[in-house]
């Protein structure tokens, strides 16, 4: 397992900076339908923990579903992360980060909602959306 890292990165036009930490510097890759709809193909994130972001007052944000929401650069339109509103961490957008170079991609979530017009030559582990659901998502109160 890769060593917790510090990353820095900025929006497209330099209005927001985020620095934060990963205590396991991967790259994850969403396939679902909304994020796709979102990124216009997958969604590539490094789920970081001590989030700050400098330009706060730029972050759109978006109630995506019951527990999460997406933000954005309220100025040049980047998509900025993805997060649990009950949790710490953000799935901050990999194309944001300044120095990906030891970045690795580690886990496809969604596989089952993945377009055939494109695949990734990585090797990750893969995960259905029945799978993602049954190990990260929120419990209901029934």
């Amino acid at each position: 397992m890769p060593a917790e890292r510090k990353l820095t990165g900025s929006c497209l036009c330099g209005a927001v900076k985020i620095t934060a930490t990963a205590e396991e510097p991967t790259i994850t890759v969403c396939h679902c339908d909304m994020c796709r709809r979102w990124s216009s193909g997958p969604y590539m994130e490094v789920t970081c923990q001590k989030v700050s972001f400098d330009g706060a007052e730029n972050i759109g944000r978006i109630r995506s579903s019951d527990w999460a929401e997406r933000g954005f650069c309220a100025k040049c339109g980047s998509n900025l992360f993805y997060h649990i509103i009950d949790s710490p961490e953000y799935q901050i957008s990999a194309g944001l980060i300044d120095d990906p170079s030891d970045l690795q991609m580690s886990l496809q979530v969604f596989t089952d909602r993945k377009p055939q017009f494109y695949d990734f030559a990585n090797k990750t582990k893969m995960m259905t959306g029945v799978e993602v659901y049954a190990k990260f998502a929120p419990p209901t109160d029934d």
